[in-house]
């Protein structure tokens, strides 16, 4: 169990800061009742995925282990 990294990586954690300012952005909209922001707000979240992915890809991301021994 030692090897379970539970998202503790550059990737994972850049993902989590962007999606979190996305969902502050998108709920300090509602309260303003201004829909643009609210939708700034959800493009960031979306945005989130696609970092998090990209640097996942780029090998900030976990580790996958190989199989062949």
């Amino acid at each position: 169990m030692s090897a379970a990294a539970h998202g503790h990586t550059p990737a994972a954690w850049t993902g989590v800061i962007i999606a979190f300012i996305g969902f502050i952005v998108a709920g300090m909209a509602v309260v303003a009742a201004t829909p643009w922001l609210f939708w700034v707000g959800v493009g960031l979240t979306l945005i989130a995925g696609v970092v998090g992915k990209a640097m996942q890809m780029a090998g900030l991301g976990k580790q996958t282990v190989s199989s062949a021994h």
